[in-house]
This record gives structure tokens, C-alpha cells and sequence, in this order.
């Protein structure tokens, strides 16, 4: 998938249009900069003005995780639940997976997610909403 992350200790996740939809099978097509891309820089300028103000948020730096919708809706959906996967491995049995040397994997720390932004059509929002909900 199409994505950015930035580490920080509180991650926020953004779904933006950073691709039109795609022809003949393919989820994404060609670049929309206005609707997409600058969305995108506008979140991460955001995010360096408010982590590089020490009086905003003292001793706490926001991340990001921020996906591609390719302007779909079910795709978008997709990327979502990449949030939610990362909640389930957070909460899961970490003793049911075993690597063939009997250890458990390595796993990155998990993400603190504390919301998401986007996405830009209502149907869209709507659909991630109601899934996001389901684990707030």
C-alpha cells in the first residue's frame, strides 16, 4: 500500500486522495495534486509546526501514518483497516505466533493511534467511521 509513517508517540492516521482511481482493475491511476498531494503536505506541515513548538506539546511528539484512497471508497476502506490490524496485534495473543526457532517475532512497538484524519468524500468517511468505531 501507499503510505507514509512518522514515528512520534502519538500517531495520528490521515486518508487522503492522493491518486485518482484506477482503470482496468488497478486501484489507483494517475497523481491529483491539488485535492490529494496538497492535502497531504498541509498535515505534514501541521505536524512539524505543533512538534517543532515545545509550548504546544511538551515532551510529546505527534507521528503519522498517513494512507492512499485512490479516490475508492472501498479501498479506502482496505487502507483503514490497516489501523485497526494494528490494534488487533497490539491486544492479540502474542504467544499464538512462533518463528521456527520456537522465539516470538520481532514486532515494531505499536502505534499510539489517536485518530484519523480524512477522508475527503462523505461516503467514504462514513464507511470509516463506522468500522473505526467498532474499536474506539
Amino acid at each position: 500500500p501507499l503510505a507514509i509513517r512518522l514515528a512520534g508517540d502519538l500517531t495520528l492516521g490521515g486518508l487522503f486522495p492522493v491518486h485518482a482511481r484506477g482503470a482496468g482493475g488497478a486501484p489507483c491511476g494517475a497523481l491529483k495534486k491539488e485535492q490529494g498531494v496538497h492535502r497531504l503536505e498541509a498535515m505534514l506541515y501541521a505536524l512539524d509546526r505543533v512538534n517543532g513548538d515545545p509550548r504546544l506539546l511538551p515532551n510529546v511528539t505527534l507521528g503519522a501514518r498517513i494512507l492512499d484512497t485512490c479516490s475508492r471508497d472501498t479501498y479506502a476502506l482496505e487502507q483503514a483497516l490497516s489501523f485497526v490490524q494494528a490494534l488487533l496485534q497490539r491486544h492479540g495473543d502474542g504467544d499464538a505466533v512462533r518463528c521456527q526457532d520456537g522465539r516470538p517475532p520481532r514486532r515494531p512497538p505499536p502505534e499510539h493511534l489517536v485518530g484519523v484524519i480524512g477522508a475527503s468524500a462523505s461516503s467514504v468517511s462514513i464507511m470509516v467511521a463506522n468500522v473505526l468505531r467498532l474499536f474506539a
